[in-house]
């Protein structure tokens, strides 16, 4: 049989992307993602409801997710779903579902007018950066 695993998701981050290094020195960054969900209720009032995903992001991407992302800022990404499983310090059996993101696409947000960059660039040099960092394929 075959097997798929592909994640889609459009969100804003809940915290400003953490950098660390793995044993092998390659970079990863890890910011967690809102994604909400809009309908209508069976009586016509709106409903909403917020999903919060776990994100890793790993090589070259994460740098320029670390660098250019904060919390509040929109992206698109594309990944995998990976579990995670481990034994606490207590004893106790813990797991976690999230996405490895395989490609992040930042978005502009309509807070600043659609014109983000990165603090202490300037604004032109900024965007050019930006936008050759979106470019990169993970």
């Amino acid at each position: 049989m075959a097997n798929f695993n592909s994640v889609m998701l459009l969100g804003n981050l809940t915290r400003d992307p953490e950098l660390r290094s793995l044993p092998s020195g390659s970079p990863v960054a890890e910011f967690g993602l809102a994604v909400n969900r809009v309908w209508n209720g069976a009586e016509g009032e709106k409903r909403e409801e917020t999903c919060f995903v776990e994100v890793s992001v790993y090589g070259r991407s994460a740098e320029n997710v670390h660098r250019y992302l904060r919390k509040g800022r929109p992206v698109f990404l594309q990944g995998r779903l990976k579990y995670d499983a481990w034994t606490g310090e207590d004893g106790k059996k813990r797991s976690k579902l999230k996405v490895v993101a395989e490609r992040v696409q930042f978005l502009n947000s309509r807070r600043d007018g659609g014109k983000d960059s990165p603090p202490g660039a300037p604004e032109e040099e900024a965007q050019e950066e930006e936008e050759e960092a979106m470019a990169i394929p993970l």
